[in-house]
C-alpha cells in the first residue's frame, strides 16, 4: 500500500511499531519461561546425545514436583558451573548401586540399552540413598561422566528443565 507523501500518517505509526516489535517480545518470553537451547560441550552423554549437540530444554518440567527416572535434565554443574545435562536415575528415597557396570535402583537391575556397558566394565559405585528433594543423575558414557557419583544427588530446585530434543 503506497501512503500520501511516502510515509504512514502518525496515528498508525504506534501500530506499526507494535506490530513490528509483538513477535520479537513473544519470542523473548518463549526463550525466558518456556524453552531454551543449549549446546552440548562434553562427551558425557555419548552416545545419546554427541558433544557439539544442540538440545532444547523446556523449562516448565523443572517446576514438577517429581522428575521420572529416564528423563535427561538441565542444570548448572557443581563442580564448574557450566549448565549441563544428565539423565535421572533415581529419585528422592531410592537406592542407587552400579554393580560390574550395571545399574541397580532398589536392588533392581535397571535396562540401560543407550549405556555402552562393555566401555565401562567393572566399574562400582555406592550403594547411596537419594536424599529428599532430590534426584541421582548419571551420564550415559559413564567412564568420562562427571555425575552425581562425583557431586552427589542434585536438588530438584536446581533442575532448570528437561531436554525435549536434539538437533543440529
Amino acid at each position: 500500500m503506497r501512503w500520501p507523501r511516502g510515509r504512514p500518517p502518525r496515528v498508525l505509526r504506534p501500530r506499526l511499531l507494535a506490530a513490528a516489535l509483538l513477535p520479537v517480545l513473544v519470542l523473548l518470553l518463549i526463550r525466558g519461561w518456556l524453552v531454551e537451547s543449549l549446546t552440548v560441550s562434553s562427551d558425557s552423554m555419548e552416545p545419546t546425545i554427541p558433544a557439539g549437540s544442540v538440545v532444547l530444554v523446556y523449562k516448565p518440567a523443572a517446576a514438577a514436583d517429581r522428575i521420572p527416572a529416564g528423563a535427561v535434565v538441565a542444570f548448572t554443574s557443581p563442580v564448574d558451573g557450566r549448565k549441563i545435562i544428565k539423565r535421572v536415575v533415581a529419585g528422592e528415597g531410592q537406592t542407587v548401586a552400579i554393580r560390574d557396570s550395571k545399574l541397580y535402583v532398589d536392588d533392581v537391575a535397571v535396562p540401560e540399552p543407550f549405556v555402552d556397558h562393555d566401555r565401562i566394565d567393572a566399574t562400582y559405585f555406592g550403594p547411596e540413598i537419594v536424599p529428599a528433594g532430590s534426584v541421582f543423575v548419571l551420564g550415559d558414557n559413564r567412564g568420562v561422566s562427571i555425575d552425581s557419583r562425583d557431586f552427589g544427588a542434585v536438588s530438584l530446585d536446581a533442575i532448570q528443565g528437561t531436554v525435549v530434543t536434539d538437533w543440529k
